[in-house]
């Protein structure tokens, strides 16, 4: 399948799909910046609801994932939330991880040739479904089992036994990372760069691998994660971004529109983690992720049947369609709700403090406030 032809799968861009995209950029703003995944656990998925082939929705994603984490990263790095050094070293390894992705995307994406389109698309749809539905719904259930644990032992920190276990070992070189203020492996560094790149090139969620390690792993803050990811984000983006277009594996409308909507949500997200406690910020993480997982598996069946391995009347490929997309729309419109509540509730009481503060020197020199 030639460029032209892939960049052709989504001619028909009406003003209502349009919408639904920039709004998928919005939400996918506010939790890029709210928890540093990149957001993409839910742009990925809600483009291929519309219609979007798997592997262009990852690359036209991972593209628009270059500018949106940049400004991420500012937004992160003027609050202090960012350790480049850690980002960088886990770079060696992510952009490695990043091209093993791609190539293995080229062959599933291209292999059944073009005599088979309708196989063709499935077979990679549904390898980024599978390998979605996997790596996240582990992440989320760990994050809950986490939290649950954290709650029992009277104590909202994230779990340190990983980061106890490994220290054991002090598997030379140790570096340190200053503004995360911790001691790290460098090969436990790289293995976690090599996942968080293969499977942002995959999926193009690299965050929730990302942001779990530096948490469990690393034993970095909740805020130091989300702010370096998001950093590292930015590198993987545009190294992405090149690979897949390459390929010829990236809309430059959709990425456009993403942007539109994320750029404007990610500064949202941003200041929530200023905000909000770090224990609701995982909680939120968690639930956000299972109900996108469970989003994605539902949509499985249609992949299924266009490959002939599953035999039902193709008719209800709509019940599933529809049933995946609003799984996936309440997760992003909920999740978005609880984070914008949070973010004006402290905004309020700001406003209340500074109010309180500018009168009270007023009345201690009479003056009626």
């Amino acid at each position: 399948m030639s460029p032209d032809t892939i960049l052709g799968v989504f001619t028909h861009l009406t003003w209502s799909t349009a919408a639904q995209v920039v709004m998928l950029g919005f939400i996918g703003g506010v939790l890029s910046g709210f928890i540093g995944s990149g957001g993409a656990f839910f742009m990925t998925p809600g483009m291929m609801n519309l219609g979007v082939l798997g592997p262009i929705a990852v690359g036209s994603n991972i593209t628009h994932k270059f500018g949106k984490a940049m400004v991420g990263s500012r937004r992160h790095g003027q609050m202090g939330h960012v350790d480049k050094k850690l980002s960088l070293y886990m770079l060696i390894t992510a952009a490695i991880g990043i091209r093993l992705a791609v190539w293995v995307m080229k062959i599933m994406f291209k292999g059944s040739g073009d005599s088979h389109a309708a196989s063709h698309g499935a077979t990679a749809d549904l390898y980024i479904s599978v390998v979605f539905i996997g790596v996240l719904a582990f992440v989320s259930v760990s994050m809950l089992r986490d939290i649950i644990r954290s709650r029992k032992a009277e104590t909202l920190g994230p779990s340190r036994r990983i980061v106890e276990f490994l220290n054991r070992f002090r598997l030379h070189p140790m570096i340190y990372f200053p503004v995360a203020d911790v001691r790290v492996s460098l090969w436990v560094v790289l293995i976690c760069g090599l996942a968080t790149g293969y499977l942002a090139g995959t999926i193009g969620v690299g965050g929730f691998i990302g942001v779990p390690a530096m948490i469990y792993v690393f034993g970095v803050s909740a805020q130091v994660a989300a702010g370096s990811e998001l950093f590292l984000a930015m590198f993987m983006g545009a190294f992405g971004a090149v690979n897949y277009a390459l390929e010829g594996m990236v809309d430059l409308r959709l990425t456009m529109l993403l942007f539109i909507g994320s750029l404007v949500g990610i500064h949202i997200g941003a200041y929530g983690t200023k905000v909000v406690k770090e224990v609701v910020i995982r909680l939120a993480t968690a639930m956000i992720i299972l109900l996108c997982v469970i989003s994605r598996l539902v949509a499985v069946p249609v992949y299924l049947r266009q490959l002939g391995l599953l035999h039902y009347d193709p008719a209800r490929d709509v019940i599933f369609n529809v049933a995946s997309k609003g799984l996936l729309y309440v997760s992003g419109i909920g999740g978005t709700a609880i984070i914008l509540y949070f973010v004006f509730r402290a905004y309020s009481e700001r406003q209340r403090i500074r109010e309180s503060l500018a009168v009270e020197p007023m009345r201690r020199h009479g003056v009626p406030a």
